[in-house]
């Protein structure tokens, strides 16, 4: 899932089913008649769950169970037979090998199974990374949250599934899955009970509950007679943005209908969680009470995770082949977000992916087809941003009008069934009428970026007043095939647009134009994935946060306070343990992050012959600076300045969400200034020819 620099959004299908497949190492199976029908009952105080549920299987065959070895098993019969058979596993899973000999004539095989155990104790100081990275179940009385990562209920491993789950809670508790609510009922005796009913095959089963007010709203699909029932479950101290937040949902609904088709479920709820995630799931999504109340998450990311139920819900991706579904997500909602915002806007967001693959270090991405899910920052540069650049130059390559009918073309055919990026490939050429392999293959498949140059430009005028130019583009070895788009301009400002076809690494191109040409400047727009030049690739915070080879310099003594919180916090913002280096250290190209006092800091710029903190950005509220800059051998040099330890502790929380900044201005914890160094476009003078 992404997002603004405030907050980054993750989407949970994708790193839940990376985990389980880990686990169980077998692929996942479009074996769609298995249904689940669960019974369990959840008691956030004693954290105690007791579950029963009976499987019913397609056919005779073999089948591998798995549940979490945090949980017994009272119960297990297969076909009405007692097994008695040990449950072995490993890596926190207990799994039985259930073989089905012989059915009878009119039922299906059955697996009837019952099993209990104590849920871990929600943790509500956990961030977001955190949580992302902890799939357990866990409960209190703020909130219960059970992922299908955690292997919480009896399911049948590397299969698609349809499911009923009947659930029990406490009175004052309201808890559900994905699926449609067909029965609900609560008394202060009884406690709150439900019943869910998900009709498609689905990839697992994700619980939520907590002391929710539910708010309720309907509309009617867009391009059918549809009635979609919209809800929000939300703790009590936000209850008052539901309705804010249902008539978004309503808006993105009939967005997509129209863009895509019909939404595919009849309900789509919004999940207040304790702690601060962000994860979608078909017909909800589930996000951090904090992150509900920010005013630019309706506008922004719950019309991703609506979107996801079209992509990677409602088409699965089939991970091991390449997760598409993120990419999809990021170029139909974030990116359409700003375009319709402004065209400035979307060249912005487009300026920042290339800023944020230029981050990397050589060898650090990974091609598009082995991208699954969002581990590092890294890998969400890959697998959200340049996959969001792929759609984005498939359409502006195909045509809005054919892409379009493309991407309804793909719901019609693979809604339900788990999608390779091949398919997505023959559909797409289907449309076009064309072949797309060379297109799909350079860009799933290579890893880097194309290095584009104007190696020569010349001009000449012929004696009927006819001026010819002659372009000359060099690109890196690995030869894309690119419509490298390029901005002419002639004496008197006048600009025109032309398109390059860039076939090999060295090509030479000639237009006859109105007027004498002036300059030229490359993918003035930056429509094409590629490396940035230097003057266009300022420098950002995220060059010290992704770049695995970032070295750290803590300019205090070993055994201070300053230098541990100064650790800790270039630790949790690199995600590993800092690599540190002397105050001799030679910058060598490779991005280096500086933390330590004011005081410190002026000094070492000083010794160092470096720039002072830019005068631009000085505040007088201000308890600390982050800038960068560049040395005169290239390397990006990080800052991080503060008042005192305080000052330095404070910027642990937001930190890691501005890394497409150049600097910031704290007081406190709060973030009072910030911006990005102005970068200079390429202007490539064109010569005269003079013989």
């Amino acid at each position: 899932m992404s997002r603004s620099d405030r907050f980054v959004m993750f989407h949970w299908r994708s790193a839940a089913w990376l985990y389980l497949i880990m686990l169980i190492s077998l692929p996942l199976q479009a074996a769609t008649d298995i249904h689940y029908a669960i019974k369990v009952t959840i008691d956030p105080s004693s954290r105690m769950l007791s579950g029963k549920s009976q499987i019913t299987l397609p056919s005779t065959g073999e089948f591998e169970l798995v549940l979490s070895h945090r949980f017994t098993v009272s119960h297990l019969q297969v076909n009405g037979a007692r097994v008695i058979r040990q449950a072995t596993g490993s890596g926190g899973i207990q799994s039985w090998r259930v073989t089905i000999a012989t059915a009878g004539k009119k039922e299906r095989p059955e697996i009837t199974l019952h099993w209990q155990g104590e849920l871990a104790e929600l943790d509500q100081n956990l961030d977001h990374a955190q949580t992302l990275g902890r799939p357990i179940p866990v409960s209190g009385h703020a909130g219960t949250f059970l992922p299908n990562s955690s292997a919480w209920y009896p399911a049948i491993s590397g299969a698609l599934a349809r499911y009923q789950v009947e659930l029990a809670l406490p009175f004052g508790q309201r808890g559900l899955v994905a699926g449609r609510r067909v029965q609900e009922s609560e008394s202060e005796a009884d406690g709150y009970h439900a019943r869910f009913v998900f009709e498609h095959p689905s990839d697992g089963i994700d619980l939520m509950a907590g002391p929710y007010q539910i708010s309720k709203s309907t509309i009617r699909s867009a391009i059918s007679t549809k009635e979609i029932q919209l809800n929000t479950y939300f703790h009590p101290e936000i209850s008052n943005l539901a309705g804010d937040y249902l008539d978004s949902v309503k808006q993105y609904i009939a967005f997509y209908e129209q863009w895509i088709g019909e939404y595919p479920f009849t309900e789509f709820s919004v999940v207040s969680s304790p702690t601060p995630t962000g994860f979608g799931m078909p017909t909800l999504t589930y996000l951090g009470v904090n992150v509900l109340k920010l005013p630019f998450i309706r506008a922004t990311s719950l019309g991703h995770e609506v979107l996801h139920n079209w992509w990677g819900n409602g088409v699965y991706a089939d991970y091991s082949r390449g997760n598409w579904s993120e990419g999809l997500t990021t170029f139909m909602a974030d990116y359409t977000y700003k375009a319709q915002q402004s065209s400035e806007a979307a060249r912005e967001m487009r300026l920042d992916w290339l800023r944020d693959f230029t981050a990397l270090a050589p060898g650090q991405d990974q091609p598009l087809l082995a991208f699954t899910s969002r581990t590092h920052g890294a890998s969400k540069i890959v697998g959200y941003n340049k996959a969001a650049m792929f759609f984005l130059m498939l359409r502006d390559w195909l045509g809005e009008a054919v892409f379009d009918q493309a991407i309804r073309k793909l719901w019609r055919e693979q809604r339900f069934h788990i999608t390779a990026w091949q398919d997505i490939q023959r559909i797409f050429e289907q449309v076009a009428n064309r072949s797309l392999d060379a297109y799909f293959r350079q860009w799933l498949t290579l890893t880097g970026a194309p290095e584009i140059k104007v190696t020569q430009a010349i001009s000449d005028t012929s004696s009927d007043g006819q001026h010819r130019l002659t372009v000359v583009l060099t690109q890196s070895d690995d030869a894309y095939q690119l419509r490298v788009p390029l901005l002419i301009r002639d004496q008197f400002g006048i600009e025109e647009k032309r398109y390059a076809d860039l076939q090999s690494t060295q090509q030479a191109f000639e237009w006859i134009l109105p007027s004498l040409p002036d300059e030229i400047v490359l993918d003035p727009d930056f429509q094409l994935f590629r490396l940035l030049a230097t003057e266009e690739a300022v420098p950002i915070l995220r060059e010290g946060m992704v770049n695995r080879s970032a070295r750290t310099l803590l300019l205090s003594r070993p055994d201070s306070e300053n230098f541990r919180i100064a650790s800790t916090l270039i630790g949790n913002l690199q995600g590993h343990q800092p690599l540190l280096v002397s105050k001799q250290i030679d910058f060598n190209q490779t991005p280096l992050i500086v933390a330590g006092l004011t005081r410190q800091v002026s000094d070492w710029l000083m010794q160092r012959n470096l720039p002072a903190m830019p005068q631009a950005i000085q505040n007088e509220k201000a308890t600390a600076y982050v800038w960068t800059m560049r040395s005169s051998d290239g390397a990006v040099i990080t800052i991080l300045s503060a008042r005192d330890n305080d000052s330095l502790r404070a910027l642990g929380r937001t930190l890691p969400h501005y890394g497409r900044q150049s600097y910031l201005v704290y007081d406190g914890a709060t973030v009072i200034e910030k911006g990005i160094w102005p970068a200079q476009t390429p202007v490539i003078k064109v010569q005269a020819n003079r013989n």
